[in-house]
């Protein structure tokens, strides 16, 4: 199998990891040798309730007896799509009362940068540096890193960047920004988290200049930060939040979310201003909805920032600088990117998967299913640690 799938399934890099999964449930995944790996990554954030979660299961199951794709989006009304938006909004501030529900983080990030021009009807979009919010053409334009989009050029023009965290960078959201696309907390760069006030003072500037504040929950939403949506941690309320990730768990989906009077423009002047083939679709939006209601209900967000405790706790090696992030969104950094590749690799032959992030090198990414116990949480640091020893003893003895 993975001879066939080097040669017929397109490949993101050279050197894929090319387990060849058997199947997987709650925390760990089994490949075709039955050898058991867990999961301290959750299929990049994307699966909130673990593997085959009984629940969601349960609901797509449901949804499939009745009826899968009948419509394109936005012209039946069907229960499971309906349903979903209607708790989503439930457990948000009031002016982000409308759902915009799509097939992807990327498609999501799409449909936010064409509301906020069609809503200000000016031009420019500002992002930051080593920011990702996807890697179709417009969410690559907001792409702040040159190497990953060069050969891409040219993207959408008038798009300009500035330094996470830099105060004085604020002032080029202008009178002639239509928005401004932030992650609640920086991903790829690093799980760098918003200081001193970041967002909320963003926000300000835009409501001064009329500009628009998007922030992207693609990774961080859905109960990972110790609240439902990261940006709840920062003082701020978005004129639009961008979702996807683990809102379905481990579905295919995304969705960006505003104030009606914003999202009603999509429909008119012109008519069409946004559509998607399978954007609400039904068996999707059933594991969506059961997985909020989950979500919700067990209060795995609250819990999030208990088991983040536990990392910490455990996480102590001269290898590790520190540990970035907030919750079950986490990145423990070594000094050099060989030494977070090695530890990367060596644990996955041990049987527990990490990852990496996409422009921090030195970063190992830990983000489990929010299911996660804290028995596997001590059992998946021992096998970090054991391996960190390793490679601490093999760069003692190359000195």
């Amino acid at each position: 199998m993975k001879t066939d799938f080097i040669k017929y399934q397109a490949q993101t890099s050279p050197y894929p990891l090319g387990m060849e999964v058997s199947h997987a449930i709650g925390s760990y995944i089994f490949d075709t040798d039955n050898k058991k790996y867990l999961d301290f990554v959750a299929g990049v954030s994307a699966c909130s309730l673990g593997h085959q979660h009984p629940r969601v299961n349960q609901a797509i199951k449901d949804q499939l007896d009745k009826y899968s794709h009948v419509m394109v989006y936005g012209e039946y009304s069907q229960s499971p799509a309906v349903q979903y938006c209607k708790l989503l909004v439930e457990n948000l501030p009031p002016t982000l009362n409308k759902v915009y529900l799509v097939n992807s983080g990327t498609e999501a990030c799409e449909g936010a940068l064409k509301l906020v021009r069609r809503v200000t009807g000016r031009s420019q979009l500002i992002s930051c540096h080593n920011a990702y919010h996807g890697n179709t053409m417009g969410s690559m334009s907001v792409m702040g890193f040159e190497e990953r989009k060069q050969v891409f050029r040219p993207l959408i023009p008038d798009v300009d960047f500035i330094t996470f965290n830099n105060e004085e960078d604020i002032q080029k959201i202008t009178t002639k920004t239509a928005g401004i696309i932030l992650e609640s907390i920086q991903g790829g760069a690093g799980f760098i988290q918003p200081e001193n006030d970041f967002l909320a003072k963003v926000k300000k500037r835009c409501e001064e200049v009329g500009a628009l504040l998007i922030v992207d929950e693609i990774q961080p939403g859905f109960g990972r930060t110790g609240k439902l949506f990261g940006f709840e941690n920062y003082n701020v309320v978005p004129d639009v939040v961008i979702i996807g990730k683990g809102m379905a768990g481990g579905m295919p989906v995304g969705g960006f979310i505003a104030d009606e009077k914003y999202m009603d423009l999509l429909s008119h002047d012109p008519k069409l201003g946004h559509i998607t083939t399978f954007g609400g679709h039904p068996v999707i939006a059933a594991a969506c909805l059961a997985t909020l209601q989950e979500i919700l209900e067990k209060d795995y967000a609250k819990q999030s920032l208990e088991k983040e405790k536990i990392f910490r706790e455990l996480l102590v090696h001269p290898l590790i600088t520190e540990v970035r992030g907030r919750g079950l969104i986490l990145a423990a950094m070594t000094e050099k990117a060989e030494i977070t590749d090695q530890v990367i690799l060596r644990c996955q032959e041990k049987g527990l998967i990490l990852f990496w992030l996409l422009f921090e090198g030195k970063a190992i990414r830990i983000t489990p299913p929010l299911t996660i116990s804290e028995e596997e949480i001590k059992e998946g640091c021992k096998i970090l640690l054991g391996v960190l020893d390793e490679v601490l003893i093999s760069l003692k003895f190359k000195v």
